[in-house]
């Protein structure tokens, strides 16, 4: 069974910075494409990221583009998203996922974590 568990989530101010990290364990996770999710109370899950099995593919959702980056390490087995200029509307709590190809659409992952919330203040 593949394994995710996120961290580095807090409160931060507007405009700020955060590096969100999804350490993941199991039989051949490196062969997975990865991504990661987000979701507010009441709303959608909504994509945000999305990175090849290998690391050399990746695509972002219009409303983060410019501001946050996705990477992982194979040898440790770890995904990241790195955030810049945070807004409230970045609110939520944030997950990873596996999926076997880059899909925006949540139904085509397999595996998720619990999610590490996010709060961005005024």
């Amino acid at each position: 069974q593949v394994q995710l568990i996120e961290s580095g989530g807090g409160l931060v101010q507007t405009g700020g910075s955060l590096r969100l990290s999804c350490a993941a364990s199991g039989p051949t996770v490196s062969k997975y494409a990865t991504g990661w999710f987000r979701q507010a109370p009441g709303n959608e899950r909504e994509f945000v990221a999305a990175i090849s099995a290998t690391g050399s593919e990746t695509f972002f959702a219009d409303s983060v583009k410019g501001r946050f980056t996705i990477s992982r390490d194979n040898l440790k087995n770890t995904l990241y998203l790195q955030t810049h200029s945070l807004a409230p509307e970045d609110t939520a709590n944030s997950l990873c996922a596996t999926s076997r190809s880059i899909c925006p659409a949540p139904n085509t992952y397999n595996f998720w974590g619990p999610g590490t919330p996010v709060t961005v203040s005024s």
